[in-house]
């Protein structure tokens, strides 16, 4: 008969407490959660004809209607390899414009254009579609959402990559 060594923990148990499963990982959950929220995304962007990189930017621009490209930049983490393409089609569209700068000539402004402006309005009923779609109160998608912040913060304090 076999006999199991107690002291051994049991699959089941070790599997609670191992680190390296995947189903364990923050990261992954982050990254799937992530996936799924574009996903949802998607089809209600495809009606502005916009992308979600894109979407994101005209969020930041309807908040402030002119920032720097680097203000940008830093508002979505994005760098300017990965934000000038997207503010060429932008601009390509007419939902923005891009312009030197005259008391700096390093900088680049960007502006809403009225058609920019008028695509909020179209825009409007997204937040509540994804509400919907996440099956969460405003106050827990709020306090989700605050607490991922203060992680973002906590991570971004924590690299020693810089």
């Amino acid at each position: 008969m076999f006999m199991r060594d107690t002291t051994t923990p049991s699959r089941t148990e070790a599997s609670s407490n191992d680190w390296l499963l995947l189903d364990q990982q923050l990261c992954f959950a982050l990254y799937s959660t992530s996936l799924a929220m574009t996903k949802i995304y998607k089809p209600l962007l495809s009606e502005l004809g916009l992308t979600y990189p894109q979407y994101l930017v005209m969020l930041v621009l309807w908040e402030s209607n002119t920032l720097t490209v680097s203000e940008l930049g830093t508002r979505l983490t994005l760098d300017s390899g990965t934000l000038t393409p997207l503010l060429k089609r932008l601009e390509s569209a007419g939902l923005v414009a891009r312009e030197r700068d005259a008391k700096d000539e390093r900088r680049v402004l960007v502006n809403l254009t009225d058609a920019g402006r008028r695509l909020r309005a179209s825009a409007a009923d997204i937040p509540e579609k994804l509400l919907c779609a996440t099956q969460c109160s405003i106050s827990e998608i709020q306090s989700l959402t605050s607490r991922l912040h203060a992680l973002r913060s906590t991570l971004e304090s924590a690299r020693t990559d810089d």
